[in-house]
């Protein structure tokens, strides 16, 4: 076929070969965008449409069931459209100068009661399965308790004895790897490829601790802790996020940032964290972390 194309097209082979090589290398050059562009997935981009890319699948879920939800929602209100524009036009006053008189129609009844039935139905599926994935934080590797304050959010180890709170950057210290409004001076940090149970909980007004990426949306509430987990991918990454419940004043300046680590640089942050953030020796702990403790 390929020999029979190139006398029909009068193309050497050498020809051919360079078309291919130059193919070869637009298609490499934009997979390397690609690659590039999820590198950096994990905070907002300007002028950005869709949903950050997901991590984790909790996160690849949720993606999937906004993508159909959207195909379902945009072949419906085609379809309404387009019957306004049919009823418009086939039974306008000059079309039909004797209107019909007709009241009930059992075939359309049935159609208008079954269809949004069937669609519901086929929508509660996936939902349900998500809501009862999210619901199995008993299968975690590590706990994390994360408090709301005005404005800054505090982070405990329990199992490890660490807590420690995490402001945002000022924009007068911000460095060439931070990111104004988003980066903190103590991030959260993770081990990748783990499964994070997160207890959630307010010290004064509500907030929510939001991380678009990790598909993690919790309300913090005083006297009230949230449970929810997340899975952090294998990858060394930073996911960025914020508290998207108004919450007082300084609302936009309670930026969340999550940093996934390798096991060994982990472990590395860990050891001296427990230098630096240890807990008061006469610190107990609530009887919600110990039962909450993955380590129990």
């Amino acid at each position: 076929m390929a020999f029979a194309a190139e006398s029909f097209l009068g193309l050497s082979s050498g020809f051919l070969r360079d078309k291919c090589r130059i193919y070869a290398t637009f298609v490499a050059f934009n997979c390397a965008l690609l690659g590039a562009s999820s590198a950096l997935a994990a905070k907002p981009e300007p002028w950005q449409m869709d949903l950050q890319p997901p991590a984790g699948s909790i996160a690849e879920m949720a993606t999937d069931l906004h993508n159909m939800l959207l195909v379902v929602i945009t072949l419906i209100s085609l379809f309404v459209l387009g019957l306004l524009v049919y009823v418009s036009v086939r039974f306008r006053a000059s079309a039909n100068p004797n209107p019909s008189k007709t009241s009930h129609h059992t075939v359309i009844e049935i159609l208008w009661t079954v269809i949004p039935v069937v669609i519901l139905v086929g929508i509660a599926i996936p939902s349900f399965r998500l809501l009862y994935y999210l619901d199995r934080t008993a299968d975690t590797d590590m706990v994390i308790k994360v408090t709301g304050n005005q404005w800054y959010w505090n982070y405990e180890y329990p199992d490890d004895g660490i807590v420690f709170d995490s402001y945002m950057v000022d924009d007068a210290d911000i460095q060439a790897d931070q990111i104004r409004l988003l980066s903190v001076d103590n991030p959260l940090v993770v081990p990748e490829n783990t499964r994070v149970k997160l207890l959630i909980t307010g010290n004064d007004v509500m907030h929510s601790f939001f991380v678009p990426s990790l598909a993690v949306q919790v309300y913090a509430f005083i006297g009230r802790t949230n449970e929810v987990w997340i899975d952090v991918p294998s990858g060394k990454q930073i996911y960025y996020g914020q508290c998207n419940q108004i919450c007082g004043v300084n609302h936009a300046y309670m930026p969340i940032e999550v940093r996934a680590l390798p096991r060994d640089e982990y472990d590395a942050w860990l050891s001296s964290a427990r230098e630096e953030f240890a807990m008061d020796d006469n610190f107990i702990k609530p009887k919600t972390l110990k039962l909450a403790s993955a380590r129990q």
